[in-house]
């Protein structure tokens, strides 16, 4: 027994990395913080909103790479569940993050499977495009993004959940969607849209909250990098102060919070996510929802919503567009039963032009321009497609 002591006490000491311990960015989301870099140079400006069938506002918010179960049983998003709707067959569309945040604001992920850096050129259509013809306001916030309409890889800022380390990349340009596009990103009135959690303080203060958002947390607060737990810190200190702020969550906000993708690509890619927000009816408020939806059924709910055209894209996909419920209950729209749900927790296996593992060389497809989308608008051809490449006359 000495022995063996004697050589446990020479062995050299090996400490496991330590965790990152939750730290609240700033005061409070309604506050600029020096933990951001750069302090907002001025709000948007306050629009007139266009209304819609169900909701007047709405807000995605997406967290990573988390199993339902995971995130079901955390006490956080059992306690959000409570205020809103559990939509227990929500599923991601691929694996891994970028693809299904290109997909959710343009209809498709064109064959992505990686998180490399893309331009996706400026004749493919997204949302805003869609939003924009109905002058319905819209706007994108990316904590730790350092400046308006940033295009980077990536940015590494001082690292505030440890002082004393060395500065730390809490911006992926991967998990931005619309940046990903050039129809959005080369235009300065659109990029000026993509702000940080300064400008967002800013804005709310101003009044200017646009009526379709989409947020990301750094990659430390949406659980990329850390677990559901850090995440749901995260959502105490941001989300649930302006749950009970009318200027965030009005009369007629519906919130979507969601996940990219779940964390194991052997099993289906259901995803926990929840609609919230005071647009949800108080009866409705604690329950659930079995109907499949996909992260397409956030722009075919869009669409439905404001009455818009389509991008004739996976958004006109009846299998994988469902409306949302408690949306196509209030206007009658008529969703698709699902009985067999696809599997889409399969990866680098979907041809298209940003699949290097089948194709460089595969064109952009043209939209379908005769595919009926759940707003019941005409689909959108930017004026830069050439459809008589394919054959196509609008």
């Amino acid at each position: 027994m000495k022995v063996l002591a004697t050589l446990v006490l020479s062995l050299p000491l090996v400490f496991a990395a330590q965790a990152p311990v939750f730290v609240p960015p700033g005061p409070g989301p309604t506050e600029q913080s020096d933990n951001y870099v750069g302090k907002s140079n001025g709000s948007l400006p306050v629009e007139f909103p266009v209304p819609g069938r169900v909701f007047n506002r709405f807000i995605q918010i997406w967290l990573e790479n988390t199993n339902f179960a995971v995130a079901n049983s955390s006490a956080v998003f059992q306690t959000l569940a409570q205020q809103g709707i559990t939509m227990t067959n929500y599923f991601a569309l691929t694996h891994p993050s970028e693809p299904n945040y290109v997909a959710a604001v343009g209809g498709d992920f064109f064959g992505m499977a990686d998180d490399n850096l893309y331009m996706i050129p400026s004749n493919i259509s997204t949302i805003v495009d869609l939003l924009e013809e109905r002058r319905i306001s819209w706007a994108s916030y990316q904590e730790s993004m350092p400046t308006d309409g940033f295009t980077g890889f990536s940015f590494a800022s001082e690292n505030y959940l440890n002082t004393s380390a060395a500065p730390l990349t809490l911006y992926w340009r991967k998990h931005n969607p619309l940046i990903i596009y050039n129809s959005v990103a080369d235009i300065p009135s659109r990029a000026a849209r993509h702000r940080n959690f300064n400008d967002f303080a800013v804005d709310i203060n101003h009044h200017a909250l646009p009526q379709w958002m989409f947020v990301t947390p750094n990659i430390e607060n949406d659980a990329h990098d850390t677990n559901v737990d850090f995440a749901g810190q995260f959502l105490q200190y941001w989300l649930f102060p302006l749950l009970k702020d009318v200027r965030f969550n009005g009369p007629d906000t519906l919130i979507l919070l969601t996940f990219d993708e779940n964390g194991s690509s052997s099993i289906n890619n259901n995803i926990f996510s929840l609609l919230l927000g005071n647009a949800v009816p108080k009866e409705l408020r604690g329950t659930t929802d079995s109907t499949y939806f996909t992260h397409y059924s956030s722009l075919s709910t869009v669409q439905n919503n404001w009455g818009l055209g389509s991008l004739g894209r996976g958004d006109t996909n009846k299998t994988l567009a469902n409306v949302f419920s408690m949306v196509a209950e209030r206007t009658g729209y008529r969703n698709l039963k699902v009985v067999d749900i696809p599997l889409t927790n399969i990866s680098g296996k979907t041809p298209g032009p940003l699949n290097s593992n089948i194709s460089l060389q595969t064109p952009f497809p043209p939209p379908n321009i005769h595919a009926k989308g759940a707003g019941g608008g005409p689909v959108f051809v930017a004026r830069n497609f050439n459809l008589s490449h394919f054959g196509l006359h609008h």
